[in-house]
């Protein structure tokens, strides 16, 4: 670790993948969520099932799903993880689609990259499917929102 405190940094100040084996394996799960804002009617058409493409929620789901499982892939120091558990739901209100991702595994580091990745992948397949319909669409409160396991413990998000 380097003088800030930074695990991604060696005492150089270079970037460098940090080295797990040594961890103990631990059930960890992490929460993550965000919301895109859109026009009332893009909602709507969305809660509906009536875009030009077809089931937004489905295919969100799944694109959040199997973000989470290639997050190494994306985010340049993550380790590729067995991921046991992924869940994606989404919610439609009268003007946003709320997303909340779960994402669980057993091994010797956490999972909140993977959690807060499904969500944004999932918001950003929305916004893809119904651009057509509403282009000034807003993703906006990307969060953790819980995380268990491992050595540093509990965190949840205070209300």
């Amino acid at each position: 670790m380097n003088d800030a405190g930074f695990t991604h940094l060696d005492e150089t100040g270079a970037a460098h993948m940090v080295d797990v084996g040594e961890k103990e394996a631990t059930r960890r799960r992490a929460v993550a969520r965000c919301v895109i804002n859109m026009e009332e009617a893009t909602a709507s058409a969305i809660a509906d099932g009536n875009t030009k493409k077809g089931d937004v929620l489905a295919v969100a789901r799944i694109a959040g799903i199997q973000a989470a499982k290639r997050t190494s892939d994306i985010i340049p120091l993550c380790h590729p993880l067995l991921i046991s558990k992924v869940s994606v739901d989404l919610s439609v209100g009268d003007r946003s689609v709320e997303i909340e991702s779960v994402v669980e595994t057993t091994g010797p580091t956490g999972v909140e990259m993977e959690a807060l990745h499904a969500c944004t992948a999932a918001a950003l397949t929305i916004y893809d499917m119904c651009k057509a319909l509403d282009r000034a669409m807003v993703i906006s409160e990307v969060m953790l929102v819980e995380k268990s396991g491992g050595r540093s413990g509990t965190f949840r998000r205070p209300e």
